[in-house]
């Protein structure tokens, strides 16, 4: 069943007469309930635009989004957010648990459940008993692993998340796409994770969207053929695993290599391909 429906979307910063910046041209995709979905592309090419315009925090140009087949024209309560900069997202004066409880205050109104929902979420995400700590007191993985029980508190049906892992060191950031699969498989939600690590992607997702340099346009939507649970040594060492990987950074090099005027037009996509 398709939950978003992303169509023709664009996105235009500033008037186009007067040297407006276009940041997302004529984008299409869909994300399927409980599927995990990223999102790759060039640095600087409209990636985090599209997410901002698929919570509406960005209004849009042009195109249309629905959810669960309602246009989508202010933040829809089904959808939360994960961004890179944790700590920035979270309060610090805040204990965990408060900073867990804060967007189910105007949602949630029993206070036993409240509670209740915020124990539960910390302890999908390895946090039980952490709540009367602050953010100040744990590491950056840790804090972000505030933000992700904050957004599964919430108990979406989509969860959106810009770079979540991009500012921790690469072994907490194995351990937080591992988390991050649990958390789906455990409460049902279908992910849309923008990354600029193509492994990261190709580890987590159904699907690939590969997204050209600005303004960014959908190259191709790589289907991840690849066995679940996954592992981050037995899945990473499968050929086809490297097919995938070399396949995306190949889109992405094209797109990001030669000068468009002077070489192949980078926006053409690769069509026909298929793993062996």
């Amino acid at each position: 069943m398709t939950k978003l429906v992303v169509e023709d979307l664009a996105k235009t910063y500033g008037d186009p007469a007067e040297g407006g910046v276009e940041a997302i041209r004529g984008i299409s995709f869909d994300v399927r309930e409980g599927e995990f979905v990223c999102i790759v592309g060039p640095s600087g090419g409209g990636k985090t635009t599209l997410l901002r315009c698929l919570c509406a925090l960005h209004g849009r140009s042009g195109g249309r989004i629905e959810l669960d087949g309602r246009d989508v024209t202010e933040p829809p309560p089904e959808i939360a957010a994960v961004f890179q900069d944790y700590s920035r997202s979270l309060m610090p004066w805040f204990t965990v648990r408060r900073n867990v409880e804060l967007p189910l205050k105007n949602t949630v109104k029993d206070a036993k459940e409240r509670a209740e929902r915020v124990e539960w979420s910390l302890r999908e995400v390895g946090l039980a008993g952490m709540g009367d700590r602050y953010p100040w007191q744990l590491s950056g993985g840790m804090q972000q692993r505030v933000a992700i029980a904050r957004a599964v508190a919430y108990r979406p049906e989509i969860l959106i998340m810009d770079e979540p892992f991009a500012s921790v060191d690469a072994q907490t950031r194995a351990g937080l796409e591992d988390l991050t699969l649990a958390v789906r498989d455990d409460v049902g939600a279908a992910v849309l994770l923008v990354t600029h690590d193509i492994d990261e992607a190709v580890y987590l997702a159904d699907r690939v969207v590969v997204l050209s340099s600005r303004p960014a346009t959908v190259m191709e939507i790589v289907e991840i053929d690849l066995p679940r649970p996954r592992d981050q040594l037995d899945t990473k060492a499968l050929p086809r695993f490297a097919e995938y990987r070399k396949h995306i950074l190949e889109l992405i090099r094209a797109t990001s290599g030669p000068d468009p005027v002077a070489g192949p037009d980078p926006l053409t996509p690769v069509h026909g391909w298929e793993p062996t």
